[in-house]
């Protein structure tokens, strides 16, 4: 395992994306454990109509409700990272010492019908980041008190091995064949994040993501779009005639393999680089018809459903989509060696977990 060099307790954080569904569980997580340190959290959001923004307005009702709205622990700034005087301003009144970038426009399919989202977020918007990071060790800003930023970690995605045969997916893999606009935005983000680490020299960790589910997720991942449409007795279309896997990783877990990444940046790799990737995944996928039999399983048990809903009459097999692959398995051997930790949430606590949610919050 690696020692730690950095502890968050006192610290200012930065969390970009702070009312998404990574980012608010972040946040929460970040105050219940450092509120008494002095630890000051400040996230920025733009609120985008992507999916519904009341899910955004309660994921922050929540943090409001935990700091007692005490602004000194976290404060939000309704804004974008694509807005570079406003990532500027925060730097310079804010000057976080941690930054953790997880806004982003997300979904491969949307990648295709929206593509310019992608390039502002997730392109220029990183950049912005990249730069502010940059510029927090001028000499006009650093002083006794502020060294700069000690740590950027970022949010990556599964969607950059692609194409790739070989599973699972190791961190060493080549990633060169993106399949959608959105797996080729989070591959850039590494490219630039590791230039910036060798230029400049900024501390990063860029963090690939699996199939990240939970409670007051997002609404246009499979778990919730299908349940939204088996309440309204829909059809649910399962891509690729059910023969897709994916590995499905708790939010809970993905929270606490950031908060363990944040508090070590990484030392100098054998090019003279401070830059690391690790996968976070559950190293266990699942059978697309199998995940579908688990969540109705569950959506019965939490009264979501009526326990004689005819779940086969509201399923269609239909072919893979573009941008989709067949299959996603994190190799998470490097975050368990560094870490000591991996996820571990099995997919029937998960998916229980949100349909109890679910019920709770549409009744």
């Amino acid at each position: 395992m690696l020692a730690s060099n950095i502890d968050i307790g006192g610290k200012r954080v930065l969390v970009t994306g702070a009312a998404g569904f990574i980012g608010s569980n972040l946040v929460l997580e970040l105050i219940r454990r450092y509120k008494d340190t002095g630890v000051s959290v400040l996230g920025i959001d733009n609120m985008n109509d992507y999916y519904d923004v009341g899910i955004k307005e309660d994921r922050l009702k929540k943090i409001d409700e935990l700091t007692g709205g005490d602004s000194k622990l976290f404060t939000l700034v309704r804004g974008s990272i694509s807005d570079r005087s406003g990532i500027d301003k925060i730097f310079k009144e804010f000057k976080p010492e941690v930054v953790v970038n997880l806004a982003a426009q997300a979904g491969v399919r949307y990648s295709i019908e929206n593509p310019d989202a992608y390039i502002d977020s997730n392109i220029i918007g990183f950049y912005n980041i990249l730069e502010a990071c940059r510029h927090s060790y001028d000499e006009d800003v650093v002083d006794d008190s502020y060294k700069g930023v000690l740590h950027l970690v970022y949010a990556s995605s599964s969607s950059v091995y692609g194409s790739n045969k070989k599973i699972p997916y190791s961190v060493e893999d080549q990633v060169d064949n993106p399949v959608s606009l959105y797996a080729a935005t989070k591959k850039s983000n590494e490219l630039l994040a590791h230039a910036y680490s060798k230029l400049y020299g900024i501390p990063s960790t860029g963090l690939r993501f699996f199939t990240v589910y939970g409670p007051a997720g997002r609404p246009d991942m499979a778990y919730f779009g299908f349940t939204n449409k088996l309440v309204k007795g829909e059809t649910i279309r399962i891509f690729n005639f059910g023969n897709c896997k994916r590995d499905f990783t708790y939010v809970d877990d993905i929270v606490e393999g950031i908060v363990n990444v944040m508090k070590k940046s990484p030392d100098e790799n054998e090019n003279g680089v401070k830059y690391k990737v690790y996968n976070i995944g559950n190293n266990d996928p699942v059978n697309l018809l199998d995940f579908v039999d688990i969540l109705q399983k569950e959506l019965i048990s939490a009264g979501v459903l009526p326990s004689d809903y005819d779940f086969e009459a509201h399923k269609e097999l239909v072919p893979m989509q573009p941008g989709d692959v067949e299959i996603t398995y994190a190799d998470v051997a490097a975050l368990e060696n560094d870490f000591g930790f991996k996820p571990s949430t099995s997919l029937a606590e998960g998916l229980r977990n949100f349909a109890k949610w679910y019920k709770e919050y549409y009744g």
